[in-house]
């Protein structure tokens, strides 16, 4: 990673930020930890500051109190946009709280037209995500149907979308990541799923 003041603060940020959070599943990892490792991973494919930073800030706008404003004031225009790209939305008009499958549609239609910086960081979040998963429930599929539950078909078709949308639009290599990571994800729900058969 090309260390800078810039993402030191967007470090700093994120810790802050996201101190009292921690990632779903048994053992509770800091969600900040997330976003390093997203960070890490897209400066395998780029070294562009904004982008870093906004990998390290992208769950900031959607998780946090941090508005886009702030946002954008603390580290400019090129991150807030990166960053509200790749925000779910997470209330209704009206306050209530927006369905799962509502806020996955919406994403992959922001991602249509989103920055190319934005799908650099959308493939390492999910390449993150997807392989945690996999290393963490690869023997244990009953804990990870009570942990993360839902429909595990639905889980794919999610993934699936996002995966058409980064093959149409995104030439970086790391595409290939994750498609690798994804046939993984795919080949795993479908041991998840004969699991679950059998209960």
């Amino acid at each position: 990673m090309a260390y800078s003041l810039k993402i030191e603060q967007a470090i700093r940020a994120a810790a802050v930020l996201h101190k009292d959070q921690v990632r779903k599943g048994d053992m509770p990892f800091p969600v900040v930890s997330h976003l390093v490792s997203v960070a890490m991973i897209v400066s395998d494919y780029t070294n562009d500051e904004d982008t870093i930073c906004a990998a390290l800030l992208h769950d900031t706008i959607e998780d946090t109190d941090y508005t886009a404003e702030e946002l954008q004031e603390d580290f400019g225009g090129p991150v807030r946009d990166i960053v509200e790209a790749l925000s779910e939305p997470q209330t209704e008009d009206d306050g209530g709280k927006t369905i799962w499958k509502k806020k996955k549609n919406i994403y992959v239609e922001q991602l249509k037209t989103a920055p190319l910086e934005a799908l650099i960081v959308c493939a390492a979040d999910k390449i993150h995500n997807m392989r945690t998963m996999v290393e963490d429930y690869y023997d244990d599929h009953s804990k990870f149907i009570a942990n993360f539950g839902g429909k595990l078909e639905e889980r794919i078709i999610a993934y699936q979308e996002i995966a058409n949308v980064l093959n149409k639009r995104l030439k970086s290599e790391i595409l290939a990541e994750f498609n690798n990571v994804f046939t993984e994800y795919k080949n795993f729900i479908a041991d998840v799923k004969k699991t679950k058969e059998d209960y």
